[in-house]
C-alpha cells in the first residue's frame, strides 16, 4: 500500500471513531446524559442489595438540577430513614441523623460502597461528569435486546477527578437510552457491569425503570434500582439543595 493510500485509510479510520452519521461521540454521550437529567429531576427508587446468603432493600427520594446539584433522602427502611446526600457542585454532604451529624466526604471515598450497594458514592451522587471529564470515541455498533446502539469508549481527561480508568456505554441510536455501561480500573481490568432494562415512559421520556449493577469478581453479588416513578423539568430552587434542608427534607 502506497504512503498516501496508507494517509488516506488511517484518516478514514479516524474519522470514523469521531462521527457517526454526523455525530460526534460527545453529542451522542451529551444527549444521553440530557436526557436521564432534565433541567432537574425527582424520582423514587428502591435499591435491592443482592448477595449470596441474603438481600435487603432501601427506599429513596431523589432531586437533582442540572450537573450542580442533587439530593438523595432514604425513606426506608427504619434504621435508615432520615439519611441523606447532598452534592454541591464538587462538594458532597452526607447527614446521618442517628447521631445527629453531618459529615464531608473527601473525594477518597468516592470508590467506597454506597450503603452497602455495589454501587459507589461516584456513582450515585456523579461527583464526576461524563461530559466534562472524559474524551469520547465510537467502538463498535452493536445490538442491545433488539436494539440498536453506538458503542462509545470513554478516556479521562488528564487530572480529571474520576474514579474509573475507562468507562464503555452502550446508547440506543433512536432514543439515547443508556442500556450497559462497563466499568475498568486504571489498569484496564473490567470491575462492574451495569446494565439497563424495563424501558417505559416517564413524564415523557423513554428511559430504563431497572438497573442491575454486578461486580465482576463478586459471584451471586447484585444491585438493583428500580425506579418507581420519574419526573422532569419542574421548578426547584438552588437553596432546596442546603446543608440545612437535608436535614429536615423528607
Amino acid at each position: 500500500m502506497s504512503l498516501i493510500k496508507r494517509l488516506l485509510f488511517l484518516t478514514l479510520l479516524c474519522f470514523s471513531t469521531v462521527s457517526v452519521v454526523g455525530q460526534t461521540a460527545t453529542e451522542v454521550v451529551t444527549k444521553m446524559d440530557e436526557k436521564l437529567r432534565g433541567e432537574s429531576s425527582k424520582a423514587e427508587i428502591t435499591m435491592t442489595i443482592v448477595r449470596p446468603d441474603w438481600e435487603r432493600s432501601v427506599s429513596m427520594k431523589t432531586w437533582s438540577k442540572g450537573s450542580e446539584y442533587s439530593l438523595i433522602y432514604v425513606v426506608s427502611p427504619a434504621r435508615d430513614k432520615g439519611i441523606a446526600y447532598l452534592k454541591r457542585d464538587n462538594e458532597i454532604w452526607n447527614w446521618v441523623p442517628n447521631i445527629g451529624r453531618t459529615v464531608k466526604l473527601p473525594p477518597s471515598m468516592m470508590m467506597q460502597s454506597w450503603m452497602g450497594s455495589d454501587f459507589t458514592n461516584d456513582d450515585l451522587v456523579r461527583e464526576s461528569s461524563v461530559i466534562k471529564d472524559y474524551e469520547h470515541r465510537f467502538g463498535t455498533d452493536t445490538t442491545i435486546a433488539g436494539l440498536d446502539s453506538y458503542q462509545i469508549i470513554l478516556d479521562p481527561k488528564p487530572d480529571a477527578p474520576v474514579v474509573w480508568g475507562q468507562l464503555k456505554l452502550w446508547v440506543t441510536k433512536d432514543e439515547f437510552i443508556q442500556l450497559r455501561t462497563e466499568f475498568y480500573d486504571e489498569d484496564g481490568y473490567l470491575i462492574n457491569v451495569m446494565e439497563a432494562s424495563d424501558i417505559q415512559n416517564f413524564d415523557g421520556r423513554l428511559l430504563p425503570a431497572k438497573m442491575t449493577m454486578t461486580p465482576i469478581e463478586e459471584p451471586g453479588n447484585q444491585t438493583i434500582l428500580e425506579y418507581n416513578s420519574m419526573t422532569f423539568n419542574e421548578s426547584i430552587r438552588d437553596n432546596f439543595f442546603s446543608i440545612q434542608n437535608m436535614k429536615r427534607v423528607n
